[in-house]
């Protein structure tokens, strides 16, 4: 990634594909463990059916899942504090692979794109949405995984008692298919999402950078987590309805009505005719279901990665350069 000030340019420029991979996913791994309990709420906030009240054109208060807290203590006080990280191994192996892939990839066309001599931003954008949507399809049945372990319930109430269980039964019940419904709204989604912010990131990153400097407040990449949080939040805002129409064509299937959640209903699988459904029945605030618990994780989520990421860089150079013993 192009780099805005002079010590950020040890970090993040000039990075070898195995830097960008072992980084990425440290980053991505470290960073899903700890906004996993908001991921599991957003989640099932995302699948509860909205009524609304029809004369004041608001969502009924009769939710399940409703608030951050709220929501985080029906998870463990009916299921459990381990609830909280329901679905965790197929998302960390998702993050793992997911975060090498794409900054891996994201430099890789970085690097392609140089001697085109486009803007920066334009090139941010493009590397940014092709490693997007490059890491969502290659990771996209570990994303399946993780959202229908976080929909599903404990004890007698669990569809798949296992990792390997639920590749099995997938198969067996749905086919190859399965393991990418909803592929479309997320490679719909990944492509403006990672876009804008890789776009929003350097120019944040760069004024944050700059205002730190002058003021000498800068601690440790301060200013690569704050601009993570920002650009986060930017991106997750913009694309967030086709999050909600990506989850909700997730748990389409056999055990549709298995879940926590049983009164999913049968969605079209087209993106428009999903998010028509979602908005006949719930309103245009359907799309925005869990929006709030979405931008919380986000920001946390992105700060975390992008702030590991810079830091597990450096890191890495200093053992390279102190011990030789991760040199190619």
């Amino acid at each position: 990634m192009p780099a805005a000030t002079d010590d950020s340019q040890q970090t993040s420029s000039g990075l070898s594909s195995r830097e960008s991979m072992i980084c990425g996913g440290i980053a991505g791994l470290t960073s899903r463990f700890f906004v996993a309990p908001l991921d599991v709420v957003k989640i099932r906030q995302q699948l509860e059916i909205r009524q609304l009240n029809s004369s004041r054109n608001r969502f009924s208060s009769q939710r399940q899942y409703r608030g951050i807290l709220r929501s985080l203590h029906t998870v463990y006080k009916n299921e459990g504090l381990t609830s909280l990280w329901r679905g965790n191994i197929p998302a960390e192996i998702l993050y793992l692979v997911y975060g090498s892939v794409q900054f891996a990839t994201y430099n890789q066309i970085l690097s392609l794109l140089s001697p085109f001599h486009l803007p920066s931003s334009a090139q941010n954008f493009i590397s940014g949405a092709l490693a997007g949507a490059t890491a969502t399809t290659a990771t996209y049945p570990l994303d399946l995984l993780r959202t229908r372990f976080a929909a599903q319930g404990s004890n007698l109430d669990r569809i798949y008692s296992s990792l390997r269980d639920a590749c099995r039964q997938i198969y067996n019940d749905e086919g190859i298919p399965g393991f990418f419904r909803g592929l479309r709204p997320a490679t719909a989604q990944i492509v403006p999402y990672m876009g804008l912010f890789f776009t929003s990131y350097q120019p944040l990153k760069s004024t944050l950078s700059s205002f730190s400097d002058k003021l000498d407040v800068n601690t440790f990449g301060s200013s690569d987590a704050v601009a993570g949080m920002l650009a986060g939040v930017i991106s997750k805002t913009g694309i967030f309805p086709l999050d909600v129409v990506r989850k909700r064509l997730q748990v389409q299937g056999p055990t549709r009505e298995r879940y926590v959640l049983k009164d999913i209903p049968v969605y079209p699988t087209s993106i428009t005719g999903c998010a028509r459904a979602i908005v006949k029945n719930e309103g245009m605030l359907g799309l925005y279901s869990g929006l709030w618990v979405g931008l919380v994780k986000s920001a946390p989520a992105s700060a975390l990665t992008m702030w590991i990421f810079e830091n597990s860089v450096i890191t890495l150079r200093w053992v390279e350069e102190k011990y030789g013993i991760l040199e190619a």
